[in-house]
C-alpha cells in the first residue's frame, strides 16, 4: 500500500483528534467490543505515524515486535481503516486470551510461595506485609538477605515487583522464580550466597492483586485496579509527570486511565510507601509483552540527567537479554504518572521496565513456555546484582546531607545524590576519576578513583 503524503496524513490526526470521543476505546459499547480482535499491525517505517495515530485514538496497544515494526491491538478493522493505507499487512490473531492456562500463579498461590520460603528458609527471608489493595487484599513481598530481620545501612537495596497490570501473568512467573532461585540455590552456589549476603533484596511478586482476581474470575483482558467497576490504570497513578504528555487517558474506561488524581489508588501508594521505607538503588517492574528494557523518562524528549549510567545499564539489559532498550517515547510512546519516573525522580533509583515474552506469545500463552521466559530473564536481575559488585559509591554519614561527583575534568553540572535518612548512600557510577563533595554544614572534597565497588570510611 501507498503511505499517504504528510498534509494528508496532518489531516488524518486532525480528524481523529475531533472525533476522539465517538472512536474512543473507553467509549465502546459491549456489543461492539464482542467483535474485537487481536490484530498485527505490519507498519513498516510507518510505525511512529501508526502508533501515533493509535494512541490518539485511544486504542488499546497491546505490545510489539519492534525489530519488525509490528504493533498489537486489541481493536477491528474498521476502527483503523483510516491508516490502512501507512499499514503494509494486518493479521488476525485467534484471541488466546480467552482461555487462562490454569498453571499460571493465582494470588493465593504468590502468598503460597512467599510464606513456605519465608519457613523454609528463615534465616534469609523475611516476609513483609506493605499494605492492602483497594478491596482490602493484603500485598506482600519478601525480603531475602543474610540479615533480613534487621536493616543494615551498608548494604544497597534492590527492587524486582511484578503486575501492575492484572493481565499480564508471566510476570509473578518470573518475580517468584527470583524468590525460588535465591532461595534454593544460597547454600550451595557462591555467587547466590554472595549477592544475598553482600545485599538487601526485595521481591513484590504482585501488585495489581484486584486486577488479577478479576482476570481468574473470567475477564482476561482485564489491566487495571477495580476502582468503580472501571479500574485506574495503577501505572499512569503515579505523582510525578502525571498527566504531563498525554501519555495516560482522563476517561474512566481507557486502558491507560490515570485516575482521579495523583496517586489516588491505593496500589500505588503501597509501592511508595515500600520503595520510601527500602530505598533500593536498582529497579526492575516486569510487565508483559513485546521484549523490552525501558528505562526514564517518558515524556516525548526527557532524558535522565544521569543518562550515562541509566541508558547505558539499559542497554547491557538490553544485551544480555536480547530485548530492545530504550525510552517508552522511543520505542513505543510517550508515559506520564509511570512509577519508574517517580522512582528515579522521588527517590533517585535506577529503574527499569522489562516487557518479557515476545509479541507471538501475547499476554497469557500456553503455559509450556513458561520455563523458557522465565529463564532467559533470570540474566536480567542476575546483571544487576552483578552490577552492584561494580563500579559504584557507597558510605555511611551522620555529618552530610549531600554526595556531589563529576568525572574530573567534566564540564558538566555536578550529580547530586541526597543521602538516605538512615545516613546511607549507594550511588552506582561508571569507570573512571571524579570530584566528589559531600556537602553538609562544611563541603569536604575528594578525588575518588572509581574502578569497581568503593566504600567512603570516616565520615
Amino acid at each position: 500500500m501507498n503511505s499517504r503524503n504528510p498534509k494528508s496524513l496532518g489531516l488524518v490526526i486532525v480528524a481523529c483528534l475531533i472525533s476522539l470521543m465517538t472512536w474512543s476505546h473507553s467509549n465502546i459499547s459491549k456489543n461492539e467490543a464482542k467483535n474485537f480482535d487481536v490484530l498485527s499491525l505490519h507498519t513498516g517505517k510507518n510505525y511512529q505515524k501508526v502508533m501515533k495515530f493509535l494512541r490518539i485514538k485511544g486504542e488499546d496497544v497491546l505490545g510489539v515486535d519492534y525489530r519488525n515494526k509490528i504493533i498489537n491491538i486489541h481493536s477491528t478493522k474498521k476502527r483503523i481503516s483510516e491508516i490502512s493505507e501507512l499499514i503494509s499487512k494486518i493479521d488476525t490473531i485467534s484471541h488466546d486470551e480467552k482461555s487462562l492456562d490454569e498453571n499460571y500463579l493465582t494470588p493465593n498461590e504468590v502468598y503460597s510461595i512467599l510464606k513456605k520460603a519465608s519457613e523454609k528458609y528463615p534465616q534469609i527471608t523475611k516476609l513483609i506485609k506493605v499494605g492492602e489493595s483497594l478491596e482490602g487484599n493484603s500485598i506482600y513481598a519478601i525480603k531475602i538477605s543474610d540479615s533480613p530481620k534487621e536493616s543494615d545501612t551498608s548494604k544497597p537495596s534492590i527492587l524486582f515487583n511484578g503486575m501492575h497490570h492484572s493481565r499480564e501473568v508471566m510476570t509473578a512467573e518470573v518475580t517468584t522464580d527470583i524468590v525460588t532461585y535465591l532461595t534454593q540455590n544460597y547454600s550451595k552456589d557462591p555467587k547466590v550466597r554472595n549477592w544475598v549476603n553482600n545485599n538487601e533484596i526485595y521481591i513484590l511478586p504482585m501488585l495489581n492483586i484486584d486486577g488479577n482476581k478479576k482476570v481468574w474470575d473470567g475477564n482476561n483482558m482485564w489491566r487495571k485496579n477495580t476502582r468503580g467497576g472501571y479500574g485506574v490504570d495503577i501505572n499512569r497513578n503515579y505523582p510525578t509527570d502525571w498527566n504531563k504528555c498525554n501519555g495516560s487517558s482522563g476517561w474512566r474506561r481507557s486502558q491507560t486511565y490515570r485516575g482521579s488524581e495523583p496517586a489516588s489508588e491505593p496500589e500505588t501508594n503501597v509501592l511508595m510507601s515500600f520503595v520510601d521505607d527500602i530505598k533500593p538503588v536498582f529497579n526492575i517492574s516486569y510487565h508483559a509483552y513485546s521484549e523490552l528494557v525501558i528505562y526514564p523518562k517518558g515524556c516525548q524528549g526527557e532524558r535522565t540527567s544521569n543518562r550515562e549510567i541509566v541508558e547505558g545499564i539499559g542497554h547491557e539489559l538490553g544485551e544480555v537479554l536480547d530485548y530492545v532498550p530504550g525510552t517508552a517515547w522511543e520505542i513505543l510512546y510517550s508515559v506520564d504518572g509511570s512509577d519508574i519516573d517517580w522512582m528515579y525522580s522521588a527517590q533517585q533509583v535506577i529503574p527499569y521496565v522489562i516487557e518479557v515474552s515476545p509479541r507471538g506469545d501475547g499476554f497469557q500463552p500456553p503455559y509450556s513456555k513458561r520455563d523458557k521466559t522465565v529463564k532467559r530473564n533470570r540474566l536480567g536481575w542476575m546483571h544487576l546484582l552483578d552490577r552492584l559488585e561494580g563500579p559504584s559509591l557507597h558510605g555511611t554519614t551522620k555529618k552530610y546531607t549531600t554526595v556531589r561527583y563529576k568525572k574530573l575534568g567534566s564540564k558538566k553540572d555536578f550529580n547530586e545524590y541526597r543521602v538516605n535518612p538512615d545516613g546511607s548512600f549507594h550511588i552506582i557510577l561508571n569507570k573512571g576519576e571524579y570530584d566528589v563533595e559531600l556537602v553538609g554544614e562544611k563541603i569536604r572534597k575528594l578525588k575518588v578513583t572509581i574502578d569497581n565497588k568503593i566504600t567512603l570510611t570516616n565520615l
